[in-house]
């Protein structure tokens, strides 16, 4: 009698500790969304780039590794809107200059993040944005040299290059820490989400703002699906 008794307070201790880290690891507010982007055709414009500095030759258009399915999802943003507490810590980031191109296209920060600019190429650029969310010019600048911005406003930042008319790159400034890319197959997932209303913020930089308005209970999932075209300018 006394071994049983013995037994059962293991087990006892057994099955508290095994909820007590099973609470710490997994919360009560364990929630997910995940979901599918679909883009089931090219929607980035070939730009064509003019050469004006210290480079002579014809014209040339943007590379074919530029212009791919796979190249439009690195070119999508994904983030999360909700009134849950959940602050965004900044971050620095980088957005070279490299072949040409910017390096990375798309660049995802929080409110408050730092975003720096090196120049990787063995010649000028003088890089950009005209967006009301972050306007500025940091001027020419030679090879090995890099500049750096602080971005304290949410919103869409389109960057460019003064002296490349084919180079363009986005920043995509968030006021939530929950942000990502979809994988190359257009596949995403948020997870450990607390229970809420949450709009999922899907931006591309030619199609633009798509959203889903989600309901998340506790460790509940969201299957989402966006189709996203082509939105002609007029």
């Amino acid at each position: 009698m006394a071994d049983k008794s013995i037994v059962m307070r293991k087990v006892s201790l057994l099955l508290g500790w095994t909820a007590f880290w099973s609470a710490l690891l997994c919360p009560a507010w364990a929630g997910e969304i995940r979901g599918q982007i679909v883009i089931s055709r090219l929607l980035t414009k070939p730009r064509v780039s003019i050469p004006n500095y210290r480079i002579r030759g014809p014209a040339t258009s943007s590379p074919a590794s530029d212009m791919s399915i796979a190249g439009e999802y690195e070119r999508t943003a994904i983030y999360l809107e909700t009134d849950a507490a959940a602050l965004p810590a900044p971050v620095t980031a980088s957005l070279s200059q490299r072949n040409q191109r910017f390096d990375p296209r798309l660049v995802i920060i929080p409110v408050g993040s730092t975003v720096s600019f090196p120049n990787a190429d063995p010649i000028f650029h003088n890089v950009f944005s005209l967006s009301p969310t972050r306007e500025f010019d940091l001027g020419y600048y030679p090879a090995g040299e890099s500049r750096e911005l602080a971005f304290d406003k949410a919103g869409i930042v389109q960057v460019y290059c003064h002296l490349h008319t084919d180079m363009n790159a986005a920043i995509v400034v968030v006021p939530t820490r929950w942000y990502l890319q979809p994988d190359p197959s257009g596949s995403f997932a948020f997870t450990g989400l607390p229970a809420g209303t949450y709009g999922v913020m899907v931006w591309h930089h030619a199609a633009g703002v798509f959203r889903q308005k989600v309901e998340l209970s506790d460790h509940g999932t969201a299957d989402l699906s966006f189709d996203i075209p082509l939105q002609e300018t007029p």
